[in-house]
């Protein structure tokens, strides 16, 4: 059984609305409102704050942490794809360099026998 809840509901909305009407009315920092918010309602801004990102994630204003961890993933398949594209362009690199210093000892060995 989970533990009894500190704050009810009701509580929890309101404070996410004084904070939302406080970024509007002020020009001030996210932060500040929660402290600002915090206080009055004797309530840590941290607290407030898991609230209000419980709220935008009910609204759909927040993606949720299931949304950025596809997007994490392919984030990571991609960079693996580039790491791999990488590293065979390196090989290619390396080919055609050995390839044209060969082609280059051929040509310069014809020439000198051409030339004698």
């Amino acid at each position: 059984m989970s533990a009894p809840r500190k704050f009810d509901q009701e509580l929890r909305e309101r404070a996410v609305r004084m904070y939302r009407d406080r970024l509007e009315q002020h020009e001030e920092s996210k932060l500040e409102a929660r402290r600002q918010v915090g206080a009055v309602l004797d309530l840590n801004q941290a607290t407030l704050r898991n609230w209000v990102e419980e709220a935008e994630r009910r609204e759909g204003t927040r993606l949720g942490v299931a949304a950025r961890a596809g997007e994490s993933e392919e984030v990571r398949a991609l960079r693996r794809r580039v790491a791999e594209l990488e590293r065979a362009n390196e090989i290619l690199k390396t080919a055609s360099a050995y390839v044209g210093d060969r082609c280059q000892a051929g040509v310069s060995s014809i020439r000198a026998r051409r030339a004698s």
